[in-house]
């Protein structure tokens, strides 16, 4: 049992990374990976400052610097004072930014619908199936 448990968590974790991978390429023109996940951290919090979102996304903080500067210089987010500290600044979504994240789900909702109706009645319920217990793994 530990060995068929060992196999299937190899098979499950290189299974959910090539999709990852596969959806990350959907729906994004122009724009990395990061930047997306930025940018779509910023829409769902709201506004944030450099170092909050670079701890959300799990990236240093010149790393995320380099992203939202890509990101303010494309129109998708603009920079506003924090007001509870002068010296610092919000990364705050644009209505253009919003809109960009908007159809980034909506496409990479669209090419995972269409695989999933590419798969065998059996296979697509027993993804189903398996859903409460996915989702139990990310709480």
């Amino acid at each position: 049992m530990a060995d068929e448990i060992s196999d299937a968590t190899a098979r499950l974790y290189l299974a959910i990374g090539r999709l990852a991978r596969l959806l990350r390429r959907t729906g994004s023109p122009g724009l990395g990976p990061g930047a997306v996940s930025a940018l779509a951290t910023l829409a769902r919090c709201g506004p944030m400052r450099l170092g909050d979102l670079a701890a959300k996304e799990g990236v240093a903080p010149p790393t995320l610097s380099r992203i939202v500067a890509a990101l303010v210089e494309a129109g998708y987010v603009r920079r506003e004072p924090d007001p509870q500290d002068g010296r610092a600044w919000l990364a705050t979504p644009t209505p253009e930014g919003e809109t960009m994240v908007s159809g980034v789900r909506s496409a990479r909702v669209e090419e995972l619908r269409r695989r999933l109706e590419g798969l065998t009645p059996d296979h697509r319920r027993a993804l189903l199936d398996a859903l409460d217990s996915l989702e139990s793994l990310t709480e």
